[in-house]
């Protein structure tokens, strides 16, 4: 088929169907998508509740647990223990298909029925590690989101194969890491962005294979250099022990100065290596891969984000995990040789052919089904032959197109459309939805979603942050026993907690780094480090090389480029936004300068 301009049900606005993606619409048996790529997007995100935890009791032993679902949620919880456990029938809450009523309205009603687990963990592959969410194997670690395979670790998301580090985004393969971004393979990092096989780093971006530097940009194989000059071990070490970095006020001037300095360079337009016919960020070894984000391994997908264990293929509108998954469309959370999933939330372990099916593990043939384990031939949790199963399924697919659901602001809910955020679990606010397309109270409750008011936490702070020890080597161990004063007050967010305490393993990691005290409430530090990481969306560009130098002027090009003195021509999708402050080349121009 050819290109196609539709327009969004949601949004009203236009967006357009490329000829290929049609033929993997064909593949799928779905029809194209009536929303646009954001709303989808945004939909999706929606039902993903990553950070917000509560404690509430298990609806089967009692226990309190620590949960994603409120108290007052009306969803039937279990504690991970019980749901796991055989103390419980999935099929006892199966329901008969009623074909006088929109799928949607039943699908939502048994979905509250349905006990789901406090938590989306494997959770016996976690040793001491209850305050977690998105999570597999770790040991010691707290308040991880999006994370596996980590010792020692705390306050981070997508954290993997990591140990002794505190306060990242992104990051793998590192050791005593405190407050980075997008680093690989680093020892003794702090406060620093996109380096990769480095040890020593402070406040610095995109170095390779470095060591013992500071304030550095756009090294290759360097050592003993800091705001990019070289110096003597000898001279480094002084200077290195003169800065103070046990002290907040000189972390927070070096922070500023850090910002200012990263202006004077010129950046890839995408953070990628060894990819062909890809658009997005954070992609790497991926092929024929469109629109995505934070991708490894890919190959023919589209609109994709989070496919942090390789390999994922042929996947459209999918976000978070993979593992040998394969043939995804409109799919949130799911991994683990996975393959024809179609509308799915939370499907893990070698599910298939499953449609409009959520917390489902190592299942098959299941259409419309909730916290399914080793089950087939499924509907609404019901039971039936191959045979039985093969029959009804077609009957229900065309119920839905004939018996659509609307949504409270109008739009149509046919077959093909991913769950309805008005059914979500979740208000706005509590999700993921917030932290990539925000809105206010007002503006959510007008596009139909939920809100939750911020409930009054009554926190009685022990200690505002311009109180505390401004080097961390004054700090004594009864500060584990005091209520910090976020330094945001809860102005910043409604996802502030205005308040926090240390947990012991952090203070002794900062007082072994020597680092100071945080300022800010775990939330607030993450949001910082949120803002600081390119976004997850793309912008048309002209490389910024002007022949000579940048455009603005700023930057003069030591290397020869391939298009003289004359301004480059390339143009790119990038996520470096337009009114940023930053330098952006062609992968060409920027190879020249950094190598």
């Amino acid at each position: 088929m050819q290109q196609e301009t539709k327009q969004c049900q949601n949004c009203k606005q236009d967006f357009i169907i490329e000829s290929d993606d049609f033929a993997f619409y064909e593949r799928m048996k779905v029809p194209s998508p009536t929303f646009c790529p954001d709303c989808r997007t945004q939909r999706r995100l929606s039902f993903r509740n990553e950070r917000t935890l509560y404690k509430r009791p298990c609806g089967l032993c009692g226990k309190e647990v620590v949960s994603l679902y409120h108290k007052d949620n009306k969803q039937t919880v279990f504690c991970q223990q019980c749901w796991w456990s055989d103390e419980w029938n999935t099929l006892d809450y199966g329901k008969e298909y009623n074909f006088s009523r929109p799928f949607f309205e039943q699908f939502e009603e048994l979905m509250y029925k349905v006990p789901v687990p406090a938590l989306t963990t494997f959770y016996t592959t976690l040793l001491n590690s209850d305050y977690n969410n998105q999570v597999s194997n770790l040991k010691n670690c707290y308040l991880l989101f999006n994370s596996d395979y980590n010792e020692n670790a705390g306050y981070g998301t997508e954290i993997e194969h990591s140990k002794d580090s505190f306060d990242n985004l992104m990051i793998d393969e590192c050791s005593i890491a405190y407050s980075n971004i997008n680093c690989q393979k680093c020892y003794e990092i702090f406060y620093s962005i996109d380096c990769e096989n480095s040890h020593n780093i402070w406040f610095s971006k995109n170095l390779v294979g470095c060591s013992n530097c500071f304030g550095c940009v756009n090294l290759r194989n360097a050592q003993y250099h800091i705001w990019n000059e070289k110096y003597t071990k000898e001279e480094y070490e002084k200077k290195l022990k003169n800065f103070g970095l046990d002290a907040w006020g000189n972390i927070k001037e070096y922070k500023i100065q850090f910002k200012e300095f990263l202006k004077k360079f010129p950046y890839k337009y995408i953070h990628g290596r060894l990819n062909s016919n890809v658009t997005g960020d954070y992609v790497s070894h991926s092929k024929d891969v469109k629109n995505s984000f934070i991708v490894t391994e890919a190959q023919n997908c589209k609109y994709c984000w989070w496919m942090l264990v390789k390999p994922v293929k042929d996947c459209f509108d999918y976000m978070e995990f993979g593992d040998n998954a394969q043939n995804i469309y409109e799919a949130m959370n799911a991994g683990d040789g996975v393959n024809d999933i179609k509308f799915g939330l939370f499907c893990f372990t070698n599910v298939s052919r499953a449609q409009y099916a959520t917390r489902c593990f190592t299942s098959h043939d299941i259409f419309g089904c909730v916290s399914l384990r080793n089950k087939s031939f499924c509907i609404l949790n019901k039971q039936y032959s191959e045979d039985e199963y093969n029959q009804l399924l077609p009957k229900i697919i065309e119920h839905m197109n004939e018996m659509p659901y609307t949504d409270k602001k109008g739009n149509i809910y046919k077959y093909g459309e991913f769950f309805p955020s008005e059914i979500s679990q979740f208000a706005y606010n509590e999700t993921s939805a917030l932290e990539y397309f925000p809105l206010s109270n007002e503006e959510a409750v007008a596009k139909g979603f939920a809100w939750k008011d911020t409930e009054e936490r009554g926190y009685q702070i022990d200690i505002k942050p311009r109180d505390l020890p401004q080097s961390i080597n004054s700090v004594e161990d009864d500060i584990l026993k005091k209520v910090i004063g976020c330094e945001h007050e809860g102005k910043c967010s409604d996802n502030c907690t205005t308040a926090f305490k240390l947990i012991p393993q952090e203070l002794q990691f900062l007082k072994r780094a020597g680092i100071p005290l945080p300022r800010l409430c775990p939330n607030c530090r993450h949001a910082e480090r949120m803002k600081d990481r390119n976004p997850l969306k793309l912008w048309h560009r002209k490389c910024q090389c002007k022949g000579v130098s940048s455009e603005n002027e700023v930057y003069q090009n030591t290397g020869k480029h391939f298009h003289g003195d004359s301004h480059c021509q390339n143009e790119f999708e990038t996520s470096y936004d337009p009114d940023g402050s930053e330098i952006v080349y062609c992968e060409q121009c920027y190879q020249q300068e950094v190598s």
